[in-house]
């Protein structure tokens, strides 16, 4: 699996938990879930995402998005 594909399954998967937390424990985990969007959003413009840094020292292969 590559970088991008864990990047996208990360993201998906803290956006769906952290929706449901704001449902069942607390609205603020809602400020959790505009971070990680912000995040995706901020990277399609700079290149830049920690978990894809991470991923890289880690030795996972890179795709074309990073």
């Amino acid at each position: 699996m590559s970088i991008e594909r864990i990047v996208f399954a990360v993201a998906g998967a803290f956006i769906v938990i952290s929706v449901l937390l704001a449902v069942y424990v607390s609205p603020y985990w809602l400020w959790f879930t505009g971070f990680v969007g912000a995040n995706l959003f901020q990277s399609a413009f700079t290149g830049f995402c920690p978990l894809a840094l991470i991923l890289k020292k880690l030795g996972k292969a890179s795709g074309p998005a990073f």
